[in-house]
């Protein structure tokens, strides 16, 4: 049996399995025990924050294209465009474990003089829920993007309505397209709104 044929048949295995890898890197790198990428300097950390934000706004660009396309049957383009959204949060994963691996993260700092800097005792908790659900939607997103993958890659289109890939979709984009949304929101509140300082 091919690895598409056993995907095919335990769909829910290959998400876990898939998952785990996922979390593993993500949970091994923070706690320091993956020392799997290079250090990088403070230009190369600010490089790869833009980068992330650039390809986050294309992730969520190609999803809700996803989810437009395949809202007017147009399948193909569905498919191409939820592949794209999926190559580019791998790309994202890597260059994010890398700059936190062999960088280091921000913390918001809001100076005197900056945007609403005098309302900052609500800036500065509204900064940390938002970015505390962009975390929590993204690990808990893990597993059903990567199922719906899984499903679409495994199934002749056919086949599609008749297993979870409908709702585990529609699962997928809502959390994913909020995740992304409030990263990009978070990116541009850190970087171009106020200060940082590294953490």
């Amino acid at each position: 049996m091919n690895i598409r044929g056993y995907a095919r048949a335990h769909p829910r295995r290959v998400t876990a399995v898939v998952s785990a890898v996922g979390y593993a890197l993500v949970i091994g790198t923070f706690a320091g025990v993956l020392p799997i990428f290079p250090d990088i300097g403070r230009q190369t950390v600010l490089l790869f924050s833009d980068a992330i934000a650039v390809i986050n706004t294309c992730a969520l660009t190609a999803l809700l294209l996803g989810y437009y396309f395949v809202r007017r049957g147009k399948v193909r383009a569905h498919r191409a465009a939820m592949l794209t959204a999926f190559a580019l949060i791998l790309l994202f994963l890597v260059v994010y474990l890398w700059k936190v691996g062999g960088g280091f993260e921000k913390e918001i700092v809001i100076e005197q003089g900056q945007f609403l800097a005098a309302y900052a005792d609500v800036v500065y908790p509204l900064y940390l829920a938002m970015l505390a659900v962009h975390i929590l939607l993204s690990a808990l997103a893990v597993p059903v993007v990567v199922h719906a993958v899984v499903i679409g890659l495994s199934h002749d289109v056919s086949e599609i309505p008749d297993t979870d890939h409908p709702i585990a979709g529609k699962l997928a984009v809502a959390s994913w397209s909020l995740s992304l949304f409030l990263g990009v929101v978070t990116y541009w509140m850190l970087n171009h709104v106020y200060s940082w300082a590294p953490r």
